[in-house]
């Protein structure tokens, strides 16, 4: 039986493939709990046997098998100093963040009834209309979730429109927390592999995250 041990003082942050798959849909289960409450974290807290104890449940050696699965998969990542998410006002927050996300720098950030909390790169009327769009792609995903999700299997989770080479000039996504949900609309490519889109889900997670 493999034996799992800790080899040094790490505090436990979620990568972008972790944030992502925390928020990309609203199903429960013990890989996407755990890394929510990372992101309900206002620091990034450090990784002993008592937390993870006392964050799963679980033993020390089941614990720690948890954590290396975690990290095999991509989705936590061991820091050598904590860090502290943004503190500063939502608004403030996202501008930046959203320019980040998108390969053009447009990007919009909306709740769930189509409000817009931030944007980047789009005009004040674009936003709000591209707002108002995404909650209705986000509320049609929800009632087809059993179609797109168990039957048909789909492994995406956003939204397009593409264009004639099937290349997605707008794209939406929802990010859930538990039963709140968000919505981020990027024009171009997305990045998300990148540290700004971790810090946007963990701004919207400390703030938001009791919701799970």
């Amino acid at each position: 039986m493999d034996r799992y041990t800790l080899t040094g003082e790490y505090y436990l942050h979620p990568t972008p493939g972790g944030a992502y798959y925390a928020t990309c849909r609203p199903v429960k289960e013990v890989a996407r709990s755990f890394l929510h409450r990372l992101l309900h974290e206002p620091e990034t807290p450090a990784l002993t046997v008592g937390m993870l104890k006392e964050w799963t449940g679980l033993d020390e050696h089941d614990g720690l098998e948890f954590i290396y699965r975690l990290q095999t998969s991509g989705f936590i990542q061991g820091l050598p100093t904590p860090l502290r998410a943004p503190m500063d006002s939502i608004e403030s927050i996202l501008p930046p963040l959203l320019a980040k996300l998108s390969d053009d720098g447009k990007a919009v950030l909306a709740e769930q009834r189509g409000f817009q909390l931030g944007a980047a790169g789009y005009t004040h009327e674009v936003t709000e209309e591209l707002a108002a769009l995404g909650a209705d792609l986000a509320s049609v995903q929800e009632r087809h979730a059993r179609l797109l999700h168990n039957n048909l299997r789909l492994r995406a989770d956003g939204w397009g429109i593409v264009n004639a080479s099937g290349y997605s000039e707008i794209g939406f996504w929802p990010l859930y927390f538990g039963s709140e949900y968000f919505i981020l609309v990027l024009g171009g490519m997305p990045r998300f592999n990148q540290p700004a889109f971790t810090t946007l889900i963990w701004s919207l997670g400390v703030r938001y995250g009791h919701a799970v």
